[in-house]
């Protein structure tokens, strides 16, 4: 009897392990998200917070938004925290995404070596900053990973005057290949460097090759004001209102996957539109600047 009572122990306390692990398991949250939100450390507040008044935990996936768009058609996320309005839109339109929640925004601004070669401060807009990069043939450098910093780099290259070529580079994003075709100057090589990374390698590349290149303010402050050693390049255009950087929360839709864990990903979305999650957000900052304003509450 004493022997049949240690085996019905040790069978409960195994369904008991087996039932909590599945507990544990069933609160964990797969996100892919752009790299700026993670770069600029942002997930380092937000996600603690997060899982302390939600016990959920968050897996990260950073990577372009692109890429991470993609993890959302493949079914292999249960969210998106993304920035790339209308490629956003187009997730939603196919019935990848439930909705897009606007979460927050910043601003893209171009960065330089505080010589700044090409003349760009004082620029009327971006598109005359960047045909300045392009007529001095100062070294620039470019995501070029599909990423939503990428994609407002293409929209702003192609309302120039400048004639533009088609380019298309293999990358490898997540143990994933991808190709990602994109336009840039004519007769660009010698200056111009597509290096398929993300915004804090984009940065520092730009920083070692007295360069220019797009960021996201964010980014951009953690870089400058949040490491050691800092970034040299300073900010010599912004402020255009083709800048505006949002960025949106969408899940997947479990419809087409029904796997997903849909009712954390929307928990996730409510969380970041409350006045709690909107609050830490604000609250962010770096050096007394504020890298993110909250756009769910105003």
């Amino acid at each position: 009897m004493k022997r049949l009572s240690w085996v019905v122990i040790g069978a409960f306390l195994l369904v008991s392990a087996s039932i909590g692990g599945a507990m544990a398991e069933d609160k964990v949250l797969t996100m892919s998200t752009t790299t700026s939100t993670e770069s600029s450390g942002l997930l380092d507040v937000l996600l603690p917070e997060f899982k302390k008044d939600t016990g959920i935990e968050v897996k990260v996936l950073a990577k372009g938004t692109g890429a991470a768009l993609k993890d959302g058609m493949d079914g292999n996320v249960d969210v998106v925290f993304v920035h790339a309005k209308k490629k956003e839109a187009e997730f939603v339109e196919k019935g990848f995404g439930t909705q897009r929640y606007a979460v927050m925004h910043n601003d893209f601004i171009i960065v330089g070596p505080p010589a700044d070669p090409a003349g760009i401060k004082g620029s009327k807009d971006s598109i005359e900053a960047l045909e300045k990069i392009a007529a001095a043939k100062a070294p620039f450098i470019s995501r070029g990973d599909d990423s939503g910093t990428h994609t407002k780099e293409q929209e702003i290259w192609a309302k120039t005057s400048l004639k533009l070529e088609e380019t298309s580079q293999k990358l490898v994003i997540s143990g994933k290949e991808a190709q990602v075709v994109a336009k840039k100057p004519e007769n660009s090589d010698v200056w111009y460097y597509s290096i398929g990374q993300g915004m804090g390698k984009t940065l520092t590349f730009a920083d070692e090759k007295n360069a220019y290149a797009i960021a996201d303010r964010g980014t951009y402050i953690a870089y400058k004001w949040g490491k050691t050693p800092a970034v040299d390049l300073e900010i010599l255009f912004e402020g255009d209102e083709t800048l505006a950087n949002p960025y949106g929360v969408i899940p997947v839709n479990p419809k087409k996957f029904p796997h997903v864990k849909y009712d954390l990903a929307q928990q996730f979305a409510d969380w970041l539109m409350s006045a709690r999650g909107q609050k830490v957000i604000a609250d962010f900052k770096l050096e007394g600047k504020q890298l993110f304003f909250p756009d769910a509450i105003k």
